[in-house]
């Protein structure tokens, strides 16, 4: 099937995200205006205007009230989805790489960059207390990362902890509570890009320089699989309702020549989530894909590339008449 070619920003998409309907999809790009679409014909709807550069990310509640983005313009912001106006303005002092909520959502936190001499820090606020006053709030935690920067972030189960991804390619779990680390594990060589979680939030699969995908426990932070490529892998996403993963990625984006599309270096990759054998790929984008995520019904899944485009591809009766083969023996 045609996908549908979402044109809306004028810079690289950065991060794209659905709703838990996954009626709406949202895209966070360097051109500082995050879009809100329909996901099923591909309209948009609006945009979110006030951050004065690049929007490094982007997350929306359970029920479709907020969304919280962040950027390079050193502030994170709340915005109320039903009117696009700007509920509060939490400024930082450095660039804000991460932000996520709490599956309740009465929680959300957000991690800046170490630069310009001040640390990596990781906020959390409480979005029931915010309002136009939040930048005189203090958050409800806040700690400093002494390890390298973080570049990616989960809430764990039952939003009793929080687990980064790092630059160095470290993976740590912390306790919510106070702030101190639980367990850490090092199994990514270079910067983890990306981290998400499935459907039920048991597991969790991340993406990283490293040309490697791999999926974890979340709880207990345990490698269950590992995907492989040949090149580094920008996001990876894991579907709803079958047992496979899409990964997404290329060279860096200042590598990129024009024979690299014909050399299928930019594809959307599928892997069985088991198996960890590829069975599958999807063409497309003119640059490398930055950020993938599956519709939550798990019939198409969207992606957004270093061209500025967001492609939302359905897939057709074959992909879920497919079973692969394997001995039983």
């Amino acid at each position: 099937m045609k996908p549908l070619m979402l044109q809306g920003h004028e810079r690289a998409i950065t991060q794209i995200k659905y709703n838990r309907e996954g009626d709406l999809l949202f895209s966070a790009a360097k051109d500082s205006k995050p879009n809100v679409w329909w996901s099923l014909n591909g309209e948009r709807l609006g945009t979110f205007n006030g951050h004065g550069g690049v929007v490094w990310c982007l997350d929306v509640d359970w029920q479709t009230i907020h969304l919280i983005t962040g950027g390079g313009d050193s502030s994170c912001r709340l915005w109320d989805l039903e009117t696009g106006r700007n509920i509060a303005t939490i400024k930082t002092n450095s660039s804000v790489r991460t932000c996520n909520f709490s599956y309740s959502a009465t929680q959300a936190a957000y991690t800046t960059d170490k630069a310009m001499g001040h640390p990596c820090e990781v906020f959390v606020i409480d979005t029931r207390t915010i309002d136009d006053s939040v930048s005189s709030q203090t958050p409800t935690l806040k700690w400093e990362i002494t390890d390298t920067k973080v570049t990616s972030m989960v809430w764990g189960l039952l939003d009793e902890t929080l687990i980064t991804g790092h630059e160095a390619g470290d993976i740590i779990q912390w306790d919510l509570r106070t702030g101190k680390k639980i367990h850490s594990v090092k199994e990514h060589t270079h910067q983890v890009h990306d981290m998400q979680l499935s459907r039920d939030g048991t597991m969790f699969i991340t993406a990283s320089k490293d040309q490697t995908a791999k999926l974890f426990d979340t709880a207990s932070l345990e490698l269950l699989k590992e995907y492989k490529t040949e090149r580094p892998v920008n996001s990876a996403a894991l579907s709803p309702i079958l047992d496979h993963v899409v990964l997404g990625g290329g060279q860096d984006a200042m590598e990129v020549t024009t024979t690299s599309t014909r050399q299928g270096k930019f594809d959307a990759r599928f892997f069985h989530l088991v198996f960890e054998e590829e069975f599958g790929r999807i063409k497309g984008h003119f640059g490398p894909i930055n950020s993938l995520a599956f519709h939550p019904d798990g019939k198409s899944y969207a992606s957004g590339g270093e061209d500025g485009y967001v492609r939302v591809q359905s897939f057709d009766q074959s992909y879920f008449d497919y079973t692969f083969d394997y001995n039983r023996e």
